[in-house]
């Protein structure tokens, strides 16, 4: 049933490989560039809350596809942004997979951000006020006080953003990015007479890599939780 799968020109692991690529540094740029934003939000400076503010509520509510396609039409062909070193093959590659990273983390921060600016609200507030009694500045208060804190308390909508990151990678094949919906479009067009297969396979690959993913920052969520 599965002889498809035999096919040298499916890669499938280096699909899938390429999504746990893409997901990885996507949510390491997204924990960071959400927590810089998060702390704009806070701010008490005028100007840097109202960017904050105003990048969130735009980026949040712009498709992932539009910002997946900017990132390659707008930014690499208009504008010229290239992100790899050369023109080869092999660079046109690497510059579609930086560029498809850097969309994703444009917009997951946004979630990352609402979601530490929540875990903000639950730090008692005389918290914040007694490190400002003894002398310390508002990034002092933020990042030893109320951050660590904020962080504990939503590791688990952290984590379920976290999985749409994940599911969401399959945005990047719009833009060439050899990840797994680019190989499953691949598939369903030259394999007509397995498309319920096919599916089948991708699915399980997405359950496989989604599921493990869930229950490890579920149970990071229990290990770490601030109890009140």
């Amino acid at each position: 049933m599965f002889d498809f799968l035999d096919n040298p020109n499916y890669d499938l692991l280096g699909a899938f490989w390429m999504t746990i690529k893409l997901t990885f540094f996507s949510a390491i740029g997204s924990l960071i560039w959400g927590t810089i934003l998060v702390g704009m939000r806070v701010s008490p400076v005028p100007i840097m809350r109202a960017f904050g503010t105003a990048y969130v509520n735009i980026f949040r509510n712009t498709p992932l596809t539009v910002i997946i396609v900017f990132t390659s039409l707008g930014l690499s062909s208009t504008l010229g942004l290239n992100l790899a070193s050369s023109e080869s093959t092999t660079s046109l590659e690497d510059n579609a997979f930086r560029l498809a990273i850097l969309g994703f983390v444009a917009y997951t921060a946004t979630f990352v951000c609402e979601s530490l600016r929540s875990g903000i609200n639950t730090v008692p507030v005389g918290q914040a006020e007694a490190a400002r009694a003894l002398g310390l500045g508002f990034v002092q208060v933020l990042t030893l006080i109320v951050l660590p804190q904020a962080f504990r308390s939503v590791i688990a909508p952290l984590a379920n953003v976290m999985i749409a990151l994940l599911k969401n990678t399959t945005v990047a094949s719009i833009i060439g990015v050899a990840e797994a919906s680019l190989l499953m479009s691949d598939m369903i067009e030259n394999e007509s007479d397995s498309l319920l297969l096919v599916f089948l396979v991708f699915a399980v690959g997405f359950v496989v890599l989604v599921l493990p993913l869930g229950l490890l920052l579920g149970w990071v969520a229990k290990k770490v939780e601030v109890k009140r």
